[in-house]
């Protein structure tokens, strides 16, 4: 198990909510973090500090993406003309592993990073092997023929705890999935509440 897989559960606890609202999270059954002073009375957060943890949540949700990763997507996001929040959202929804996650052909986002590293998806027909490889509107992601009856892609497709978004068109017969649109933070099926304008004022103020 990776450092990153093992943290999920950390970064759930960290947060106080079940960020992929995974029926096992021990949010569950305990709200509070992790470590011996997590029941601790929480004190009330300032500006900074629930701003940072705005972009502690989304860089968590994604595979817990590093700072310079997310610093970088964020970058981009501020260049493209229209709203910095949603272009952030955008961007992170076009990356290959997160198309795979949505798409239900693994069970977690930290998966999907995996799966693509080890070349399991092809993006229009080709191998791709790159996790932030970014889709593109058309895109059509799909399983490798050799690798859609492992019991990780089987698994996830008859996960109940989620539903595919309308932004993505998915056939879990072929195991295939055309990127339809870049969707707007209204259409993601997040579990908990993302604050990407929480985020921009993060970095717009460090």
């Amino acid at each position: 198990m990776t450092k990153r897989t093992s943290a999920k559960y950390k970064i759930d606890r960290r947060m106080g909510e079940n960020i992929w609202g995974r029926a096992k999270s021990p949010v569950n059954r305990r709200e509070y973090g992790p470590g011996q002073h997590g029941q601790r009375r929480k004190q009330k957060l300032s500006d900074f500090g629930t701003q940072l943890r705005a972009k502690q949540k989304l860089k968590g949700y994604y595979g817990d993406l590093t700072e310079k990763q997310f610093r970088r997507i964020y970058a981009e996001a501020e260049r493209v003309k229209g709203d910095t929040g949603e272009n952030l959202i955008g961007l992170l929804e076009r990356r290959l592993d997160a198309v795979v996650y949505r798409a239900k052909f693994v069970p977690t986002i930290f998966a999907a990073r995996q799966f693509v590293n080890h070349g399991h998806v092809e993006v229009n027909g080709q191998r791709v092997n790159i996790a932030s490889y970014r889709v593109k509107e058309g895109d059509v992601v799909s399983i490798r023929e050799r690798s859609r009856q492992l019991a990780i892609v089987l698994e996830a497709v008859g996960l109940p705890e989620r539903d595919v978004p309308d932004y993505l068109d998915v056939d879990h017969n072929k195991m295939t999935a055309t990127f339809v649109r870049t969707p707007a933070l209204g259409d993601v099926p997040y579990a908990v509440q993302m604050e990407p304008n929480l985020v921009v004022e993060f970095y717009a103020k460090n």
